[in-house]
């Protein structure tokens, strides 16, 4: 199964750079404990596929609205508007 994600690079706020993946998490159930494993899985696998990731997270949608589980301080950044823009698939 093909799942689209969006590797991106944006500077920190610490003045370095930070290298995200964000995952198109449909297929997960939405518990905790399942977005915790799809997320590792999908990490790894970016990460093999020589894409570097610093933080990593889902995007899901939930009551019409997009949500996203991963790294708190990703969340936050995501949270504040971000809308998928997907660059890359990997094979789940």
């Amino acid at each position: 199964m093909k799942i689209n994600l969006a590797h991106l690079r944006e500077r920190a706020t610490s003045g370095g750079w930070i290298n995200f993946a964000v995952f198109d998490a449909r297929s997960s159930s939405g518990t905790d404990s399942a977005n915790a494993d799809l997320l590792a899985q999908l990490t790894a696998k970016a990460r093999a596929s020589g894409l570097k990731v610093d933080q990593s997270a889902l995007a899901f949608a939930k009551n019409g609205r997009i949500n996203f589980y991963g790294s708190k301080n990703l969340v936050s950044y995501l949270s504040k508007g971000w809308v998928p823009r997907w660059t890359h698939t990997i094979d789940a």
